[in-house]
């Protein structure tokens, strides 16, 4: 295989992994994770590095780059999507590390990362780390891992510690999956391939310099992709799963239309006149949704090309871009569900992509980045209401 060092060879590598990414939808399914040697080729395919820093071996794309590549994932198959894009803004946690231990975790070109963001741990500070405890949901891509990373909050001579603003003190504590624990938990509706089970630790120690707070410090790395807000960027993971999911929806529900004859019916789907209006209909909803987050996103970044180390994004750019990434996976669920109806009794077959589609949208939508609960944080912002912008 060619060697992975920029977007068009990441491009090519996987466009010609897509078919097989396809082909095995069913059994990544049934086995409820994403299989070895897929990771593996995957892998080989750059699909999990492509936020990783340069000086670690990884592209470092720009964001539109990530999101571009997530979804051409995602169109193959959303469960690889999915993993790809946690895989990838985990490996973000290299910015922010001493170099030691992010050559260390980040280096090898066939490492792959997970974790949960999620504070569900406790850390006590211990020496010159700290000891921790925890067990986390949603570990997506987790048994293919070689290091791990669980969200504590930080405690110290048995009290919380906070943060000048009020807030708990939180880190990311990253360490070898070996030390972890996989539950199998994961029996679920959609994304049913991205095995993200239950994690958990035991009373293992982390090096300080293996924790990481994507709040408080300030990344090493000097890149723009590093200056963009990162839980921006995890938002836009997930709307580029979803985004790529509803386009391959689309796709599905094209081929079934041209064959499929309604009972008694001699013109096929895409001969009747309601079918061809509801199908343009979604169609301009995806268009409309991908051009509304697309504009955002670039916005955005052409803000972080301009600021200086140290300085953040403003949190009204922070905010507009969540609300088109809150947008775009939700649209993408309204389109598959519109689709998976107009597919009729076909769509009910585990046969269909319409179904498998219809699915993985809707898991999507539980994500807490991109939740219902994303509107009224940002609409508070919009009222000009006190808001504590950290998560946005």
């Amino acid at each position: 295989m060619t060697e992975i060092t920029t977007y068009e060879t990441l491009q090519a590598a996987l466009n010609a992994l897509a078919p097989e990414l396809a082909d095995r939808a069913a059994e990544m399914d049934d086995a409820r994770r994403l299989p070895a040697d897929l990771a593996g080729k995957m892998a080989a395919a750059g699909a999990f590095r492509m936020m990783t820093p340069k000086t670690y071996g990884g592209l470092e794309l720009t964001a539109r780059e990530f999101i571009e590549g997530v979804e051409q994932i995602a169109r193959a198959n959303a469960s690889a999507g999915w993993c790809s894009m946690i895989a990838c803004t985990t490996s973000m946690n290299a910015a922010y590390m001493a170099p030691d231990m992010a050559t260390e975790i980040y280096a090898e070109p066939l490492t792959i990362t997970g974790g949960v963001f999620a504070p569900m741990g406790r850390a006590d500070v211990e020496g010159d780390g700290y000891r921790v405890s925890g067990r986390w949901q949603w570990g997506s891509g987790s048994a293919n891992c070689s290091w791990l990373a669980g969200g504590c909050m930080v405690f110290e001579d048995g009290e919380l510690k906070r943060l000048p603003s009020g807030a708990p003190d939180q880190r990311m504590m990253v360490f070898p999956a070996s030390e972890a624990t996989l539950h199998d938990t994961w029996h679920v509706m959609g994304l049913k391939g991205t095995g993200s089970g239950d994690l958990s630790v035991d009373n293992i120690f982390v090096p300080a310099a293996r924790s990481v707070s994507l709040i408080t410090d300030v990344p090493r790395e000097t890149g723009p992709l590093y200056t963009f807000p990162a839980f921006g960027l995890l938002s836009l993971g997930v709307s580029a799963v979803a985004m790529g999911n509803a386009r391959a929806s689309l796709d599905a529900f094209k081929d079934l239309a041209s064959a499929k004859k309604s009972q008694g019916s001699r013109k096929t789907l895409a001969e009747r006149q309601t079918i061809q209006a509801s199908f343009a209909e979604a169609e301009a909803q995806w268009r409309a949704a991908r051009a509304y987050m697309m504009a955002e996103l670039d916005e955005t970044w052409a803000v972080a090309l301009g600021v200086k180390p140290g300085e953040g994004i403003p949190v009204e750019r922070r905010a507009a871009l969540r609300m088109a990434c809150t947008h775009m996976t939700r649209t993408g669920a309204d389109i598959c569900r519109t689709l998976y109806d107009l597919g009729g009794g076909a769509s009910l077959f585990e046969s269909s992509d319409l179904q498998r589609r219809f699915r993985d949208a809707h898991a999507m939508t539980q994500h807490i980045v991109t939740a219902p609960a994303t509107w009224e944080l940002t609409g508070r912002l919009l009222l000009d209401l006190p808001t504590d912008g950290g998560m946005v």
